[in-house]
């Protein structure tokens, strides 16, 4: 199992000050707060979302957790339209930042919960490892579970998600319809996930 690890001190508010933007205390910055991580989990400050996602390629969880049913089949959501990454395309059941302060399996019940009303399930860790794209640096902690949830996405932030066959989804690839980090995952996650049916 995978952790993070908050000092009890105080912790580095990004962005640093520079020469053009002095700063004689604490940052404000404003939206929501994320730690920013080492690899192995010790978190060394924060940043606004909007910083992280931003090019500034400060490592940072994130929580993903895969869904299968007892048919074998894989459930994906689809990414609302307003996003600010790859909007519309089909990704893992449920994918969330980390905010500061919170543990990985908090984050992954509060994710659960806000992107398909999802609060009854037993995470089971699957792998950690960092993603890095040309807007971003994720630190990815990986989850899944088995369940036949009658599941129902009807918000902005997820406004469709589906049950779909390991064939479907492999089909898929390299077509533009699930996101490059999903497509990466899938093949690594694929096995672990089978064997707990």
């Amino acid at each position: 199992m995978f952790e993070l690890f908050y000092p009890t001190g105080n912790v580095t508010v990004f962005p640093l000050p520079t020469a053009d933007s002095p700063s004689t205390g604490r940052k404000i910055v404003s939206g929501e707060m994320v730690p920013i991580v080492q690899d192995n989990g010790m978190v060394v400050g924060e940043a606004s979302r909007s910083y992280v996602h931003g090019g500034s390629h400060l490592l940072h969880p994130v929580v993903h957790l895969h869904i299968i049913n007892r048919f074998g089949l894989f459930y994906l959501q689809k990414r609302g339209p307003h996003k600010d990454f790859l909007p519309g395309m089909w990704d893992t059941a449920v994918g969330g930042h980390v905010d500061f302060g919170e543990q990985l399996e908090e984050a992954l019940i509060r994710e659960a919960g806000e992107e398909l009303g999802l609060f009854d399930f037993n995470p089971v860790y699957l792998m950690t490892y960092v993603f890095e794209s040309e807007r971003e640096k994720e630190l990815v902690n990986v989850y899944g579970t088995v369940g036949d949830f009658n599941l129902a996405p009807s918000n902005p932030e997820v406004p469709e998600g589906r049950w779909w066959t390991p064939q479907e989804i492999e089909a898929s690839f390299g077509k533009g319809i699930v996101t490059p980090n999903f497509e990466g995952e899938f093949p690594r996650i694929r096995q672990s996930m089978e064997a707990l049916l």
